[in-house]
């Protein structure tokens, strides 16, 4: 299992999201984009990490940075989860897990993604990754925001 290489063009997709429209990923280009794989809603650390996304998402977008969070529960379950917790991104359902395959972040086993972060610049190319050791470990935004800055 391997994220794609930084330096190369982001693999596309089109998901469905929370917002009840279709998200596809070469739409979004003139804008960052920050996907971000999550296990599972309703756990502590995925609770977390969107809670997180939701309290800077001011300073994710003054960077004209877009984030999709991504993971393989049902729209339905994923709307439950952003009603629940008053979530302030929409999130991407990939409930075929096939996004999550192609981008290299799905745990076969146990058949929900790991905690990924692919950073893409406007231009639709990957410039940074990061693939956490282990589902229950994150990264913090401040490190997000870092990298981000290094787009421009």
């Amino acid at each position: 299992m391997a994220l794609p290489p930084v330096g190369s063009p982001a693999p596309d997709f089109t998901l469905p999201s929370t917002s009840g429209a279709d998200v596809t990923l070469s739409a979004l280009r003139g804008k960052n984009v920050l996907l971000a794989f999550f296990p599972l809603a309703f756990t502590s650390t995925c609770t977390a990490e969107m809670c997180s996304f939701t309290e800077d998402y001011d300073k994710f977008s003054n960077g004209d940075t877009v984030i999709l969070p991504i993971s393989v529960d049902s729209v339905p379950a994923l709307a439950e989860f952003k009603r629940k917790e008053n979530l302030g991104v929409e999130l991407l359902s990939d409930f075929r897990r096939e996004v999550s395959r192609k981008y290299g972040t799905l745990l076969e086993e146990r058949f929900f993604s790991n905690r990924a972060y692919v950073l893409i610049d406007r231009e639709g190319i990957i410039r940074w990754t990061f693939l956490e050791a282990t589902p229950g470990s994150r990264r913090e935004n401040a490190e997000i925001l870092e990298q981000m800055a290094k787009l421009g």
